[in-house]
């Protein structure tokens, strides 16, 4: 396990500590944070950290859009049925909450028991096939919390969905791309990360709160320099977060992202910060800040329909920090709960787009004839893939 007293060493080299030393936005501060980069990779290098080659691995798989979008933030589940390693505590699992979630994906419990916990990936593919507007979707991946071992705490993790398992299983479906989860706290954390880029992985993904991450600690600093060098990005949870039985809500601060944009990694922000606060001020702001100063920060527009989140949404898409940084995501499969309904919206869009909205059976068709319906403009939707995916050949 690389040792936290290294990594701070690297942080005073290059002057940064995890919430501290800004840059605005423009050319001065874009070379300014490549030489930080530079430097720390050097740096990292000289005190024989392991640094991730960018070419390590063959990279995401070739996949069509056939012309449709991509959903950059989709999840599944599992309870470890046929040894797939998932994991969900116990007292999540016998919440009010797991049954609706299980709803939303089109299964019960004793189903999934019986038939697998590759089910539910089988059934989104199924699902997204038969969209008239989304293509492929970013299948989530989970670590759990990490104990001062660097080995996972069971007993404090609410949900694990390990990245063997979702890698195996976006191997099995052409439109579902594997994003992978890595605590950075693991001892084998940039192992894990190296093989997550071999098989594929376009992106990793956190939520601080109930991963027990603090984006602004130093002792990340190897991990997001490998990150860097890898070249994926990281998308993780900003703002509030209600999905699960308890959570760190303090992790999940916009201006805690400072260090690794600061090290050049690419961060897209789920959910545009949204919602809750952090100092008094709304997480939203905070996050349009971080974008009006980092170049390399996007975020995603995943669960703004949700009636928690009513009229954020036609808040952000006005705001010139996020022109040109806004990513197509869903939260699947939150959009297939009363938590989002077109209906919500009567009095913000045209009734004939809404109804027209309702109308459609396919979740994902649903979701992008809403957004649209609420103003979200084309180049929004296109843009997870231009960022996530390789260019065509």
């Amino acid at each position: 396990m690389i040792s936290i007293f290294p990594a701070r060493i690297v942080a005073g080299f290059i002057g940064l500590s995890g919430s501290a030393f800004a840059f605005k936005a423009g050319p001065a501060a874009a070379l300014s944070k490549r030489l930080i980069a530079v430097a720390g990779t050097a740096f990292a290098s000289l005190m024989g950290f392991p640094v991730l080659a960018g070419a390590d691995g063959p990279g995401p798989k070739p996949i069509d859009l056939h012309g449709k979008y991509l959903d950059c933030h989709a999840h599944t589940a599992g309870i470890g049925a046929k040894g797939s390693g998932c994991f969900i505590s116990p007292k999540l699992r016998s919440s009010y909450k797991f049954p609706i979630y299980l709803k939303a994906f089109g299964v019960d419990e004793k189903e999934l028991a019986q038939k697998g916990d590759s089910l539910l990936p089988n059934r989104i593919s199924a699902r997204l096939a038969e969209s008239k507007t989304v293509g492929a979707a970013v299948l989530l991946a989970l670590d759990g919390v990490v104990d001062s071992a660097g080995d996972m705490d069971t007993a404090r993790t609410q949900i694990y969905l390990p990245d063997a398992f979702i890698a195996a299983e976006t191997r099995k479906h052409g439109n579902l791309l594997f994003g992978a989860s890595v605590n950075p706290r693991r001892k084998d954390a940039l192992e894990r990360l190296r093989r997550d880029k071999a098989d594929g992985a376009v992106l990793v993904k956190w939520i601080p709160s109930i991963m027990d991450i603090d984006p602004a600690d130093s002792a990340n600093i190897p991990f997001y320099l490998a990150m860097k060098e890898s070249g994926l990005p990281l998308l993780t949870h900003t703002g509030t977060e209600n999905s699960f039985l308890g959570a760190r809500d303090s992790l999940c601060d916009p201006f805690r992202l400072e260090l690794p944009l600061n090290l050049g990694v690419t961060v897209i922000a789920a959910h545009v910060g949204t919602p809750g606060k952090s100092h008094g001020q709304e997480n939203m702001e905070r996050a349009l800040i971080m974008t009006a100063k980092h170049a390399n920060l996007y975020a995603d527009i995943s669960s703004l329909t949700q009636i928690n989140k009513f009229g954020y949404l036609q808040k952000i898409l006005p705001r010139k920090e996020v022109r040109g940084r806004l990513l197509y995501g869903t939260d699947f499969p939150l959009i297939e709960t009363a938590l989002v309904s077109p209906f919500y919206y009567t009095w913000r869009a045209p009734f004939s787009k809404l109804r027209a909205a309702a109308r459609e059976s396919n979740p994902w068709d649903r979701d992008v004839a809403l957004k649209k319906a609420l103003g979200v403009p084309e180049d929004v939707f296109t843009r997870s893939a231009l960022l996530l995916l390789p260019p065509p050949k």
